[in-house]
Parts: structure tokens; sequence; C-alpha cells
């Protein structure tokens, strides 16, 4: 009386969970390079990055930063 899958040793079994888990972890990589975490900028940092890169002046950078800088008001 034959088993279902009695020809596959101790060896082959390993082999089969390792290659399960190589493809897993290949398709889990691949998923998280196409669709990669965005990190959370500040808007401090997105200001600085817009005056490195001229899309703003430097008055324009100032007045914004001044508004950024007071705090927030709160309505009751």
């Amino acid at each position: 009386m034959s088993l279902w899958c009695a020809q596959t040793g101790v060896g082959g079994w390993i082999a089969m969970v390792a290659l399960w888990v190589l493809v897993v972890g290949l398709v889990v990589w691949g998923v998280a390079h196409l669709f990669p975490a965005r990190a959370d900028d500040d808007s401090f940092t997105v200001l600085d990055a817009r005056l490195a890169a001229g899309t703003i002046d430097l008055a324009t950078y100032e007045r914004i930063r001044s508004e950024l800088d007071r705090p927030a008001r709160t309505s009751i």
C-alpha cells in the first residue's frame, strides 16, 4: 500500500520547504520594491528642499517659514 508522496524523503521535504520560503521571500521583496513606503516628510524639510531646488525664492521661503513657525490657532 502506497501512501501519498511516500517517495519523498526527509531531504526532499526540507528542500521543498526551503524552495517555498525562497519563493515567498522573493515575492514579498518584489512587492516591497514595487510599492515602497513613502517617508513622512515634515513641512520644514519640504520647504528647505523647495528652496534648494530653486522652485521658490528667498522672500517666499521666509514668509512660509514664519507662518509655519507660528503656533496653530485652535477654535473653541
